[in-house]
C-alpha cells in the first residue's frame, strides 16, 4: 500500500518536473527550455538586452546626425547612412527577437520567427552591399580625384542604394521562400524558431554575401592602399611648393583619411562575419553542433554595434554632432546650418 503511494507520489513530481522544463507546460507538443540555471538566464538577457540597446541609441545618432545637419549631406555619408539604417534594424527589432531565441523559447509565434529570420537576411545582405559601395567610393575618390565629383554624384549613390536595397529583399525572400509561404513549417515543437537552408541556398548566400564582396573589397582596397601611399610620399616631398601650386592636393589629405577609416571599418566587418560563414560551411559536413551557431550569429550582429563606436573615434563631426544632439541644441532654429566640419 505505501509502495504504491510512493510511486504515485513520485510519478507525479517527476510529471510536474517535466512540465516545468517545458516552454507551453498546457501544451503537448510543447518545446524543452535548456538545462541553465537561472543566474545564467538573467546574465544572457543583461548582456544581450545592453548590445540590443546600445546598437540602436548609437545608429540612430548616426542617422539623426547625417539627416539633420547639411553639412552631412554627402555622397559618403549617404552611404554610411544607408549603412546605419541597415545596423539600426538590426538592433531594432532584430536583436531583441535574437534575445527571445537565446533564451531557448520562443514565444511570438511563427510569423514573428519569419520576420526575424527575414530581418537578418536584410539587414546583413544590405550592410555588405554598403561595405561593397563605400569601397567603390573611395576607389573613385583616391585614384580619380579629378572626375570623382562627376562620377559619383547624389542622383547615382542614390539610385545604388536603392538597388542594394532591393536586391537585398529579393535576396532574402528568395532564401526563406519556404519559410515565407509557410511559417513555422520547420519547426518541430511549440516554442521553437527555426529555419533550415538546403546546400544551394546556402552557397548561394555564402557567395553572394561573402566571397564576392570579400573579393571586390579587397582588390579595390588594395588598389587604394598603392594610391594612398604614393600621394603620401609626394605630399611629405613637397609639403610647401605643391601645395601653393595645387591646393586639391591638401585635400587628398582628408580624402585619405576617410579611406582609412572606412577601411577600418571594413575589416572590422570581415572579422566579424568570417566565423559565421565559416560555421555555415563547416555545417554542411556536420563539423560544428548546430547550437553553437547562435555565437556566431550574435558576433555578426554586434559588428553592427561598432560601426558607430569606429565613428565616434574617427570622425570629429559625429562627436560634435552627438553633443549637439543629446544638448538638444538641434531644436534651435537653424540647428541645420550648424558648423561641424
Amino acid at each position: 500500500m505505501l509502495l504504491g503511494v510512493y510511486s504515485l507520489l513520485l510519478s507525479l513530481m517527476m510529471e510536474t518536473l517535466e512540465e516545468a522544463e517545458l516552454c507551453f507546460p498546457s501544451l503537448n507538443n510543447s518545446c524543452r527550455k535548456p538545462g541553465r540555471s537561472q543566474l545564467e538566464d538573467v546574465i544572457v538577457f543583461t548582456l544581450l538586452s545592453s548590445i540590443s540597446v546600445t546598437t540602436v541609441v548609437l545608429n540612430l545618432l548616426v542617422i539623426i546626425s547625417i539627416s539633420h545637419f547639411r553639412q552631412l549631406h554627402t555622397t559618403t555619408n549617404l552611404l554610411l547612412l544607408s549603412l546605419a539604417v541597415a545596423d539600426f534594424l538590426v538592433g531594432f527589432p532584430q536583436m531583441l527577437f535574437l534575445i527571445f531565441q537565446t533564451s531557448g523559447c520562443w514565444i511570438l509565434g511563427d510569423i514573428a520567427c519569419t520576420m526575424y529570420y527575414f530581418c537578418g537576411f536584410l539587414a546583413v545582405s544590405v550592410s555588405v552591399g554598403c561595405m561593397v559601395l563605400i569601397s567603390i567610393d573611395r576607389y573613385v575618390a583616391i585614384c580619380d580625384p579629378l572626375l570623382y565629383p562627376t562620377k559619383v554624384t547624389m542622383k547615382r549613390v542614390q539610385f545604388s542604394i536603392y538597388l542594394c536595397w532591393i536586391f537585398s529583399a529579393l535576396h532574402a525572400s528568395w532564401i526563406l521562400r519556404d519559410l515565407l509561404k509557410q511559417p513555422g513549417r520547420y519547426s518541430s515543437c511549440y516554442g521553437d524558431c527555426l529555419v533550415i537552408i538546403n546546400f544551394a541556398e546556402g552557397l548561394v548566400d555564402l557567395i553572394a554575401t561573402f566571397f564576392a564582396p570579400f573579393l571586390i573589397i579587397t582588390v579595390l582596397y588594395m588598389r587604394v592602399f598603392v594610391v594612398a601611399v604614393s600621394q603620401a610620399r609626394a605630399m611629405r616631398s613637397h609639403v610647401t611648393s605643391v601645395t601653393q601650386q595645387h591646393p586639391t592636393v591638401t585635400a587628398q589629405k582628408s580624402e585619405i583619411k576617410a579611406a582609412k577609416t572606412l577601411g577600418i571599418l571594413v575589416v572590422v566587418f570581415l572579422l566579424c562575419s568570417c566565423p559565421y560563414y565559416c560555421f555555415t560551411v563547416a555545417a554542411e559536413s556536420n563539423s560544428f553542433d548546430s547550437s553553437s551557431g547562435i555565437v556566431e550569429t550574435w558576433l555578426v550582429y554586434f559588428n553592427f554595434c561598432l560601426n558607430p563606436v569606429i565613428y565616434a573615434f574617427c570622425y570629429p563631426w559625429f562627436r560634435k554632432s552627438v553633443k549637439l544632439i543629446v544638448t538638444l541644441q538641434i531644436l534651435k532654429p537653424d540647428s541645420r546650418e550648424a558648423n561641424i566640419l
